[in-house]
């Protein structure tokens, strides 16, 4: 089934045997791990607390109050945009903002310190 939103805007459910395939794991296991981040990110953001959610190998999304950003890690943006492409982004002073260091602590990306890490 589908969900609708105002501007007929569909959500499609997850595909858990697809995510699961990727991941190389059980469709139960996926299913309950991808139930269980998106619980625990509920439950913090119902609670009104800052949040960084790690997404591996991607970057970290930051929730702070009503702002809402995401911060690629520049192996990830290589991947996607390629390596040309990718190199004269990361000469742009007003991108770099917009990349974290996957050595970087994520604890210090967000004011509250709660830090969630979808595997």
């Amino acid at each position: 089934f589908f969900f609708f939103f105002p501007g007929n805007k569909e959500l499609e459910p997850l595909k858990y045997t697809k995510v699961a395939a990727a991941a190389a794991v059980s469709r139960r296991k996926a299913e309950a791990c991808m139930q269980g981040t998106t619980s625990l990110l509920s439950h913090c953001l119902g609670k009104g607390e800052n949040v960084a959610l790690v997404l591996r190998d991607v970057g970290v999304l930051l929730i702070e109050g009503v702002r809402v950003h995401m911060k690629f890690y520049p192996g990830f943006l290589e991947r996607l945009l390629g390596k040309e492409t990718a190199e004269k982004v990361f000469k742009v002073p007003q991108l770099l903002d917009l990349m974290v260091s996957q050595v970087a602590p994520m604890a210090s990306l967000t004011f509250s310190g709660r830090v969630i890490v979808f595997p």
